[in-house]
């Protein structure tokens, strides 16, 4: 069971994928983490990344590539594996392909939330997060007991910069430019499966082990 989870930045992507991880008993793979693995336990390719991380600069196409082939070959993943995050790009679509056909993998499910960008932004704009807890609330579906504060340990609630109005439309616009074209990628291969992210976070769960069988 090798699955791809594309949508938008808000879409919901990570809380699916942990779900369907823990059901399923298979590693939820986002490249942030392959990143923080590698560099914390010194790998060489972790070394290279932490290079261009530590100089501000993105981390080229190839190196990502190579960390995430990397990790989807270890022991655990021979059940199959979730990446979340990743392909972000089609030349990085393209070497998954090459890693999965050379290492006789299952064939890939891409399933895409979809969610309209009005939702998302106000999915995002109206998060609060705790700087010293990290609770995350929602000022409209999920908002403190009281307003501005934490429940859990009373700070003031802050709204992080990448979750503002204006960074979240500049995300869309990323988004759309750069890795919506995987969404026509993976249709053309036969793989794609859509589902309606504008659900509860259960419904979406449900369509999606639909999918899964």
């Amino acid at each position: 069971m090798q699955i791809i989870m594309l949508g938008a930045p808000g879409a919901g992507k990570g809380t699916q994928a942990a779900r369907i991880a823990s059901k399923h008993t298979i590693p939820h793979i986002s490249t942030g983490d392959i990143f923080r693995a590698n560099i914390k336990e010194g790998t060489p390719l972790g070394v290279k990344a932490k290079s261009y991380m530590d100089k501000g600069e993105l981390v080229p196409d190839e190196l990502v590539c190579d960390l995430v082939s990397d990790r989807i070959l270890k022991d655990d993943c021979t059940k199959g594996f979730i990446l979340d995050g990743f392909p972000r790009t089609i030349p990085q679509a393209e070497a998954l392909d090459k890693t999965m056909s050379e290492n006789n993998m299952d064939a890939l499910k891409c399933i895409d939330i979809e969610v309209p960008d009005g939702d998302i932004i106000g999915r995002m704009a109206g998060r609060r997060t705790c700087p010293v807890c990290n609770a995350t609330y929602h000022i409209v579906n999920m908002p403190p007991k009281e307003e501005g504060k934490c429940d859990k340990c009373g700070m003031t609630l802050i709204q992080r910069d990448d979750d503002k109005e204006e960074t979240v439309k500049n995300r869309l616009s990323v988004y759309h430019d750069q890795t919506a074209p995987l969404i026509d990628y993976y249709r053309k291969k036969g793989c794609l499966e859509e589902v309606d992210g504008t659900k509860s976070s259960d419904e979406v769960f449900a369509s999606i082990e639909e999918i899964l069988g």
